[in-house]
């Protein structure tokens, strides 16, 4: 299902995540280093990050000037167009700077809160993930291949394979480690990718189970969140509630609910 305006949105969301990948695969300086931290010592910025905000930033003031803008790395506008970028210029920047192949660009568009359009583009793994609110979810690999994305048939728990995430924070690294060792006796195993995004979208993929987080901030699920559903996947936080910073748990029926139902009894949404 697209109308006017999502085909719109999807494919300025296309060019700016192809754009940004470009840069950030072809312009890495040989002595790439951290330009700033935010949270922690170990969470980090780069001078690519910044610049790849910048271009998307600015594409999408040409394009859209009147939509409004959230970005990782400060982009912050209202807009008056209903429509709001969420934009995380590079996800998985630690992997980024030290030369590992798992990062990508995600970029989501909501109209009136809703998200109606997600790109991630791994420019690394040579694709591009994306969907169109109710239209599906695909997967643009190279030479122009595409393939529609189908999250993989719910296993067995004990051979479901997980994806999850560490924070920045020491104390909440901690809780992580201790959640994830209390899980891994009752899957197939656990996987740490380090890119959010790239995660959801191998929910959507049929590569991982699951996926959870605590911790994430908008940029850093919102389109793979859309990505995840419209493969079939379900997405969600705590029992009844939406994925959010609190937690977020990706994952086809069958093991989303008793995934979700485990990470609350173990309490994996607080620190």
């Amino acid at each position: 299902m697209t109308d006017p305006l999502r085909t719109e949105l999807l494919a300025v969301a296309l060019e700016a995540a192809r754009r940004a990948g470009e840069l950030l695969r072809d312009g890495r300086p040989d002595d790439l280093a951290v330009a700033a931290t935010k949270s922690s010592s170990v969470d980090v910025v780069t001078e690519m990050d910044l610049a790849a905000e910048k271009l998307i930033t600015g594409f999408l003031a040409a394009k859209r000037p009147a939509d409004g803008v959230l970005g990782e790395e400060g982009a912050s506008t209202e807009g008056s167009s209903g429509v709001r970028w969420v934009v995380d210029p590079l996800d998985g920047t630690v992997n980024y700077l030290y030369g590992l192949p798992t990062w990508a660009v995600s970029i989501a568009a909501e109209y009136r809160g809703e998200t109606l359009v997600g790109v991630v583009e791994a420019p690394m793994r040579r694709e591009t993930y994306r969907a169109v609110r109710g239209g599906g979810a695909y997967c643009d690999g190279p030479s122009g291949a595409c393939r529609t994305l189908a999250a993989r048939p719910a296993p067995s728990l004990e051979r479901a394979l997980i994806g999850t995430g560490f924070g920045y924070l020491t104390e909440r690294r901690r809780r992580q480690a201790d959640i994830a060792a209390r899980l891994i006796p009752g899957f197939r195993d656990i996987r740490r990718g380090g890119s959010a995004a790239i995660d959801l979208c191998d929910v959507a993929a049929g590569r991982l189970d699951g996926y959870y987080e605590r911790g994430l901030n908008p940029w850093d699920y919102a389109a793979g969140d859309l990505i995840a559903r419209e493969a079939g996947a379900l997405t969600g936080g705590r029992p009844g509630e939406r994925a959010s910073g609190e937690l977020t748990v990706a994952a086809p029926p069958g093991v989303f609910e008793p995934l979700q139902g485990l990470l609350d009894e173990l309490g994996a949404w607080h620190d």
